[in-house]
Order: structure tokens, then sequence, then C-alpha cells
């Protein structure tokens, strides 16, 4: 079975033209206009994943994905920007959008992200059902969590925690975080971690690793405590507690 696209488009040009390239790649998608009909039609039939224009007119890209996530609904969502700034990108994550591009983008991007979104979905969904959540002061079974930094994580649950503090994560913030703890101390250079969370390198022109590890510092931060996450100018980034 083809794997489903909901599209959320308002500039009929850019919906018309995406439309045809996805269809052409395999997937089956059903574009909209607006944020009403993609909220109507994702609780219709809801699709594999979601690629939702920031700017539309009523209900926007942003006001669809904090309402599905409000609702629990974890499908993983592609925003499409017109907007360059850092914060604007921030916004769309702390939405609950899991990935975004900016326009004007390149096809194949597209399809480089949404491979990578919806090979994590896979890969989460054939895991083992996990056990019931324990409270955060009782996270896990020790065998089953990594540490470093003062940070703890249990894969199998998709939990983390800095110290007693349990942290909120969106899919890619998690997984970075993880690709990050279980190498602490080492420097892990641009490519190797847009390969191992994307499973694609968009190049040095791309801000998207910059924004995530940002916004990930922003959850991690408590006052008085050092930093987790280090830049390594040129290179790359490193968990290490100095």
């Amino acid at each position: 079975m083809p794997q489903t696209v909901l599209l959320a488009e308002d500039d009929r040009a850019i919906r018309n033209a995406l439309e045809r390239a996805l269809t052409l790649e395999g997937y089956q998608v059903t574009a909209v206009a607006d944020g009403v009909e993609a909220l109507a039609q994702a609780h219709k039939t809801p699709p594999d994943v979601l690629v939702l224009d920031v700017m539309m007119p009523g209900i926007d890209g942003l006001q669809v994905c904090r309402v599905l996530r409000a609702e629990g609904d974890r499908t993983p969502i592609l925003m499409l920007t017109a907007l360059v700034e850092t914060q604007d990108r921030i916004a769309g994550l702390d939405a609950g959008a899991d990935d975004y591009v900016v326009k004007p983008f390149d096809v194949e991007e597209v399809f480089a992200r949404l491979r990578a979104l919806l090979r994590r979905t896979t890969e989460t969904n054939d895991a083992p059902v996990d056990v019931p959540k324990q409270a955060p002061d009782a996270p896990a079974a020790s065998g089953r969590l990594i540490e470093a930094a003062g940070l703890r994580m249990d894969p199998q649950a998709r939990r983390a925690w800095r110290g007693a503090r349990e942290l909120e994560l969106t899919r890619t913030e998690f997984e970075l975080l993880e690709l990050l703890v279980r190498n602490a101390g080492i420097v892990l250079d641009h490519s190797t971690i847009y390969d191992r969370i994307w499973g694609y390198d968009f190049g040095p022109g791309s801000k998207n690793l910059a924004v995530y590890v940002g916004y990930l510092r922003r959850k991690l931060d408590e006052p008085g405590a050092p930093q987790l996450i280090h830049t390594v100018r040129g290179v790359g980034y490193v968990l290490r507690e100095d």
C-alpha cells in the first residue's frame, strides 16, 4: 500500500506542483487549500504524514499542528515556510512539528525529509510494546537507561530526564539528544548528525540542525547549571558537562 500524505497549501500553483511530484514519487496524496480542510481531512482519514504550509488563511499550519498535538495525534508533520528567521522556525517546532522546509525548496529535499520522518515512524511502530510508564522519580529498570552528563534516557519508552526533571521532547529532539548522549564527549560533525537523524546531508547552507540544537538547549537549560551541548565551530556539536 502506498504511504498517504495530507498536503495543505493555499498557493494553488505550489499545491498542484507538489501534489503531482509526490504522486509520481509513489505517495497517495490528498491536497487541501487551508487549515480548516486539513483538520477535517486529518480527522476523517488520518494520513501517514502531513505537509503543512505555515501561512494559510483562517487556521494556519501552526494552529493545525497545535490542535492535532493537543488531541494526542503523533502523526509526523513537515512544515513548509517562507519565513527564514530562526525564531519563526522555532515557532513551528514549538507547535509540535517534526521538521520544516524553507521556500523556495527543492522537491528532492521534501522527498528526503519525508522519507526520514516515515522511516523513524516505522522504526518506532515496529519496536516492542513497552511497559506502562512509571513515575519520573522511578523512570525504568537501570539496564534500559543510557546516561551521560546528568542526563538519563529510556530509548524504549522515549523518555528523558535532566536530574529529576522530565524533558518534553519532540520525536526529532529525542533522537538528536539520544545520539549526543550515546556519544558523550565525542565531537560529532554536521554530516554525521544529518545522516543519523535525517538520513540525508542537506549541505553547509542548511540551518536545520542549528535550529534543533538551539531548541534542545532551551529545554535542557537550568538556572545555575552548566550548558550540556557545546558548539565546536566549523565542525559540529558535543555533549559534555563542563
